[in-house]
């Protein structure tokens, strides 16, 4: 009697998590992934075409969740600034930090490896990604607050580059670290409170 491949799936993805986990994608073996769900190495390849395929159904659904939801976020601000508060459009802008600690700590394990196992695969580059794409939003925001009658002061590109990658990268630093939720979260709050007041001199908000 045929095995239920469905069962099967359930194995080999529990065991590509602690695989990838331990070795890292480079370093990973699909015989070791194979040997520990209890099939074959020709078997293991009709469930994932590649190791980078397996490796990206670890994450993928995570990183498409955390791009529909950090749209979302963009949105409720861009009606915020309908109103022309910039007192609020400030206060959601510090909460997306704790919004984003509180979903990366959702789903840990997904995180970890797209931050800390995913050289050699296209996610090694997820936290300049993220920079990048977080630098594009606050530029349109810039923008979006001129239409408005809001401005702020101008920073060369460069600097501003530079600032937001450190803002971004030092995010993540909680999942690299290993600290607990309870650490994570409180950590959120001293990034808001470090970065807040320095982007508030800097830009004059």
């Amino acid at each position: 009697m045929p095995r239920d491949k469905s069962e099967n799936n359930k194995k080999i993805i529990a065991a590509a998590r602690r695989e990838f986990t331990e070795q890292g994608f480079e370093n990973a073996s699909m015989r070791r992934i194979a040997s520990e769900s209890g099939i074959t190495v020709g078997a293991l390849y009709r469930h994932f075409a590649s190791k980078e395929d397996m490796f990206a159904a670890l994450v993928e659904p995570t990183v498409s969740e955390l791009m529909e939801k950090y749209k979302e976020f963009c949105e409720q601000g861009y009606e915020i600034m309908k109103c022309g508060d910039v007192k609020q459009l400030w206060n959601e802008s510090e909460s997306e930090t704790k919004w984003l600690m509180s979903f990366i700590y959702d789903r840990f394990d997904e995180f970890r490896l797209l931050i800390c196992c995913s050289q050699g695969t296209k996610y090694e580059s997820f936290i300049h990604d993220m920079a990048l794409m977080e630098e594009r939003s606050t530029l349109d925001y810039f923008e979006r607050m001129k239409q408005y009658g809001m401005t702020v002061n101008e920073l060369s590109k460069q600097e501003f580059h530079m600032l937001v990658t450190a803002n971004v990268s030092a995010l993540f630093e909680a999942v690299i670290h290993g600290f607990s939720r309870e650490e994570a979260m409180h950590y959120a709050e001293t990034l808001d409170a470090f970065f807040s007041a320095g982007w508030k001199k800097i830009l004059g908000v």
